[in-house]
């Protein structure tokens, strides 16, 4: 049984909202259930949108009804998030001639190795390549290959077309990202595509409205790495609606893997999977968790009805979560290079 909120919201980081200042936590679902169990999928960021990582159990205070709930009778843990979320990446590489055949060609496969080796410690990714041709093609499968796999199947690809397909790409890549999700058994589904280009598109199979209708459309995060001479600012900003590295100097094209690696890290370990038990037994309750960091804090409210709680809660049950596929609120953007 999972007795669902009648109502949900969020309270910002402001004097208004019980003093609290400099965290934001941000909901994506909770659970319900009896005997008594409250799990909470959420992120914690700054207040400036920068995410807040490695909060331990001790860093959370858990209140109902306005009165703080024991570490003791809430035995409050956090539980690893891949028990119900799966968080997926899918790094799509722009092979056409003039990467391929481009002395930078070993910045790209070493760029590209890395960024696989960071994510994949916290994301199941996968890597695509694309030239001119209609489709994309897989080099690694999600979450089964390894930054050697990666720079191995790199170097040894080939372009069958060396122009620039660059809209039908990230149109085919999307609706692969989100098949990818679509098939995950667990029910909380998260996707992020990133994508290398050193241009602009040149093949014209797929015309700009279609790339702009799929972006709008897309229930993934995007970013997008433009490295080269060729870089249309506007275009590239249009792709990485969360977040660009640009520059028009090969010479930051590792860096900007780098960055990109580093942002996905870290919103990676922004997110908690806080599971306590509840003291309340019978009628509807509010709950306020608040997280505390280096002198800041910052607070997320919603409400729960108890009826039918009794003992012998266990916090490490596994949570009943609804099957969703959640967009967040987008980051600000990333301009690298001179």
């Amino acid at each position: 049984m999972k007795p669902r909120s009648l109502s949900l919201f969020f309270l910002a980081c402001t004097a208004a909202a019980g003093g609290c200042a400099g965290l934001n936590l941000q909901m994506v679902d909770r659970s319900v259930q009896r005997p008594s169990n409250i799990a909470v999928y959420f992120t914690v960021d700054t207040t400036r949108g920068e995410p807040v990582a490695d909060l331990a159990p001790a860093d959370f205070q858990i209140y109902e009804d306005g009165r703080p709930v024991s570490l003791f009778e809430s035995k409050q843990t956090i539980l690893q998030p891949e028990v119900v979320a799966a968080h997926y990446t899918l790094l799509l590489v722009d092979m056409s001639g003039s990467v391929a055949g481009s002395p930078d060609m070993e910045k790209v496969v070493s760029g590209a190795a890395a960024f696989s080796e960071k994510v994949g410690r916290y994301q199941r990714i996968g890597v695509f390549a694309f030239d001119g041709s209609p489709h994309v093609t897989q080099l690694v499968p999600f979450g089964g290959g390894s930054p050697e796999a990666t720079a191995r199947a790199l170097m040894n690809y080939r372009p069958r077309d060396p122009s620039t397909n660059l809209n039908g790409a990230v149109v085919e890549a999307i609706r692969m990202l989100e098949g990818q999700m679509n098939r995950s058994t667990v029910p909380l589904r998260f996707g992020t595509l990133v994508v290398f280009t050193d241009g602009t598109d040149h093949a014209a199979r797929v015309p700009r409205e279609t790339l702009l209708a799929a972006l709008d459309q897309a229930n993934v995060e995007i970013y997008a790495i433009a490295v080269g001479a060729e870089v249309n600012e506007r275009e590239i900003r249009e792709i990485g609606r969360n977040g660009t590295f640009l520059s028009k100097n090969p010479a930051d094209i590792q860096r900007g893997f780098q960055e990109m690696a580093a942002r996905i890290e870290g919103l990676s370990k922004r997110y908690y999977l806080l599971s306590y038990c509840s003291p309340a037994r019978a009628g509807s309750h509010v709950v306020e968790i608040e997280a505390r960091k280096g002198g800041r804090k910052g607070r997320l409210t919603y409400d729960f009805k108890a009826d039918g709680f009794g003992p012998n809660c266990d916090p490490n049950q596994k949570p009943a979560f609804n099957v969703q596929r959640p967009r967040l609120r987008p980051l600000a953007t990333t301009k690298g290079g001179r």
